[in-house]
C-alpha cells in the first residue's frame, strides 16, 4: 500500500459543518496522499460521515476548504467532482442487471457505446463477476451485490473513491473476504481510497492510515500499529482495542522510565519520562501481559491476583484475574497447538508486564 508519504491528493482544511445548534465536523484538518487507503474511525454520531458526505459533494461545509488536486471544490457539484461514493446500501438499481448497474453512470456521462462496453467488461473482470453480467440484483448474494455497486463506483475511474461503511451488512466470513479483495483492488488500481466504519478491526485491516473521530473533531491520525500500541489518550486507548488502565502519580523518572503510584496496581515503572507529581494512566494491552503460577515472582511490575475466569476463544484465551488491589484485568494468551488452558477460576496468579509493553498518557 502506499502511505502518507506520498504526494497529497487532498488537503481538507479546518472543515466544520453545523446542523443548528449541533456541530456535527469541528474545524477538521487532513491530509490523504495519492494512492492511500485511509480510515475515518469513530462511534455513531462523531462526524465520520458527514465528513465523507463533504467530500462528496452531499454537504457543503460552513467553514473551511477541501482541496483535490490543488483545486478548491468546497462548492463544486458532486457530479462534477473526481470523486465517487459506495454507499451502505449499495443503492443498486433492482430492474437493471449487473452490466446495466456498472454501466449506469457512464450512459449519463455520454461516453460512446463501445467505450461503455469496454469499461463495463473491465470492471466486471476487476471485481471476478464474470457470468453474472446479466443478473439482477435479488439474483446475487450479498457479497456480488457489493461488488457490483464496487465496480459502478470505480467504473469512472474517480480520483478518490468514498466508502461508506460498505460491508456492514456482510456476515463476518464473507467480509474479511470481501476486505481482503477491497485491498487488491485498490493496489491494483493506485486510487486513492477513504473507508468510513465504527469497525476498529476492519479500519486496521484496510488502511494505511487510521483518523480517529469523537464529537466532531480529529482526535488522533496514525498508522494502524502506532495507534493500537501508541495511543495519545486516555479516550483513544479505551476506544480502539480492549485495553487495562491503571491511574496514579508519577514518583520519580529517569533513564527514559517512570515510576508510577497507582492505587489498584502498587508501585509500576514503565517506559517514557513524565515530571514527578503528574497524575498519569497507564494503558497495557491483554496480550502484554503475562501470567505465572510462580507467586515469588521478583519480576518489575509484577502483581498478585485470582483468576475469575478464562474464555476459550480459539486462537487465544482471555483471562479475567482480580488484583490483590481490586481491579479487574483481562489477560490474552495464546493457545498453542494441543496445549490446555493453563489456568482456572480460582487459581492465585502472578500477573506481570514488562516497562516498554505499557504506555504512560498524560490525557
Amino acid at each position: 500500500m502506499s502511505g502518507a508519504a506520498s504526494a497529497p491528493l487532498m488537503r481538507i482544511e479546518t472543515v466544520s459543518k453545523r446542523f443548528g445548534g449541533f456541530t456535527a465536523v469541528d474545524g477538521v484538518s487532513l491530509q490523504i496522499g495519492a494512492g492511500e487507503f485511509f480510515a475515518l474511525l469513530g462511534p455513531s454520531g462523531c462526524g465520520k460521515t458527514t465528513l465523507l458526505r463533504m467530500l462528496a459533494g452531499f454537504e457543503m461545509p460552513d467553514e473551511g476548504g477541501i482541496w483535490l488536486d490543488g483545486e478548491n471544490i468546497a462548492e463544486v457539484p458532486p457530479h462534477l467532482r473526481p470523486v465517487n461514493m459506495m454507499f451502505q446500501n449499495y443503492a443498486l438499481f433492482p430492474h437493471l442487471s449487473v452490466e446495466a448497474n456498472i454501466a449506469f453512470g457512464l450512459k449519463r456521462a455520454g461516453l460512446a457505446k463501445d467505450e461503455i462496453a469496454a469499461r463495463v467488461a473491465e470492471m466486471v473482470a476487476l471485481v471476478r463477476l464474470q457470468g453474472l453480467e446479466r443478473r439482477k440484483p435479488d439474483q446475487l448474494s450479498g457479497g456480488q451485490r457489493q461488488r457490483v455497486a464496487l465496480a459502478r463506483a470505480l467504473a469512472r475511474r474517480p480520483r478518490l473513491l468514498l466508502l461508506d461503511e460498505p460491508l456492514a451488512a456482510l456476515d463476518k466470513k464473507l467480509r474479511a473476504e470481501t476486505q481482503a479483495e477491497l485491498i487488491q483492488v485498490q493496489r491494483r488500481l493506485g486510487m486513492s481510497f477513504i473507508i468510513v466504519t465504527h469497525d476498529q478491526e476492519e479500519a486496521m485491516t484496510l488502511a494505511d492510515r487510521i483518523g480517529v473521530m469523537n464529537q466532531g473533531r480529529l482526535v488522533q491520525v496514525a498508522a494502524p500499529r502506532t495507534l493500537y500500541e501508541r495511543p495519545d489518550t486516555r479516550w483513544i486507548a479505551g476506544f480502539v482495542g480492549e485495553i487495562n488502565l491503571f491511574a496514579g502519580q508519577v514518583m520519580s523518572q529517569g533513564s527514559g522510565c517512570v515510576t508510577v503510584a497507582t492505587p489498584s496496581a502498587g508501585v509500576l515503572r514503565v517506559a517514557g519520562e513524565v515530571a514527578a507529581g503528574q497524575a498519569v494512566t497507564i494503558a497495557v494491552r491483554p496480550e502484554k501481559l503475562s501470567l505465572s503460577h510462580d507467586m515469588s515472582s521478583g519480576e518489575v511490575n509484577a502483581q498478585p491476583g485470582e483468576v475469575v475466569d478464562a474464555d476459550y476463544l480459539g486462537g487465544f484465551t482471555r483471562y479475567r484475574v482480580k488484583l490483590a488491589g481490586g481491579d479487574v484485568v483481562q489477560v490474552a494468551r495464546a493457545n498453542a497447538a494441543g496445549s490446555e488452558v493453563a489456568f482456572e477460576a480460582g487459581q492465585q496468579v502472578m500477573v506481570s508486564f514488562a516497562p516498554e509493553d505499557a504506555v504512560v498518557l498524560t490525557q
